[in-house]
């Protein structure tokens, strides 16, 4: 995916970069040799993955200084007040990780459900640690910034959207498989996700201004706009949609459907 970075504080020097972010579950040495390889003098691929904690990494993080540790920031660059990280370079060498990479370490009091989870020596300090590894290496046009464990942070912690999408395509059709047919479901799963995409694209293009719908779950699409009862005429050699004006939400349906109609035809 491209990263288009959200805060106002980042360059535009990184909108031809790509990102990729990957979480725990897919964090492999295989992994990470693999998208160093699609570096090229014309391609720079970078990359943000979770960590596995070790009993090595947990004697590490166990000696940082106090002050080594700095304050989280959130997507808009205002301090997280509560999440600490610090970038150990003897935690990157003892770890074994690829050369150009370096890791992470960022730590948050546990929730609730997150204390039978934790390790006895996370249970020991009251933390709950996690690690990243990354090959962002610098920021173009931010001073310092190889040496600021926050601002490589954030974009890897913003992976965690891909949750929503997932949630979005399963309410749009992938939840249900409908067959044991291979290729069957093959075919759904495109189906779902071209909707999901669909949807997507009908939010940013013509509702990113409208309260409620901008950010609308697939059912109060399905409520307020999908499902929204009209008749189709064609009086004159003319094509008529008809709605009724005391309907809610036809305000917002008209103009959505004036700005995609207005938009340009590809060519």
């Amino acid at each position: 995916m491209s990263w288009r970075p959200r805060w106002s504080r980042y360059p535009d020097s990184s909108h031809a970069e790509i990102l990729v972010r990957v979480d725990g579950a897919g964090a492999t040495h295989g992994l990470l040799d693999h998208l160093e390889s699609l570096n090229t003098t014309r391609r720079t691929m970078r990359c943000t993955v979770g960590w596995k904690m070790t009993g090595t990494g947990e004697t590490v993080i166990g000696k940082l200084p106090e002050q080594t540790r700095e304050t989280s920031l959130q997507q808009d660059g205002r301090l997280q007040e509560g999440y600490f990280v610090a970038g150990p370079t003897g935690l990157n060498a003892r770890e074994g990780r690829p050369k150009g990479m370096r890791l992470i370490v960022r730590r948050v009091r546990p929730s609730g459900r997150q204390i039978a989870n934790l390790t006895a020596f996370e249970k020991k300090t009251g933390w709950r640690h996690s690690i990243t590894a990354t090959n962002i290496r610098h920021m173009w046009g931010i001073a310092r910034s190889h040496q600021q464990p926050q601002f490589l942070d954030a974009p890897h912690r913003d992976h965690a959207e891909v949750e929503d999408r997932v949630r979005t395509n399963k309410a749009l059709g992938l939840h249900n498989l409908p067959s044991k047919s291979w290729e069957v479901k093959r075919g759904w799963m495109l189906a779902s996700n071209l909707a999901a995409d669909l949807d997507a694209r009908v939010r940013l293009l013509s509702l990113h201004d409208i309260d409620d719908l901008a950010d609308a779950e697939p059912d109060t699409m399905r409520f307020r706009l999908y499902h929204l009862p009209a008749r189709f005429t064609k009086p004159a050699r003319s094509r008529l949609l008809r709605i009724d004006a005391s309907r809610p939400w036809v305000q917002a349906f008209t103009t959505a459907w004036q700005r995609l109609t207005d938009l340009p035809a590809v060519t």
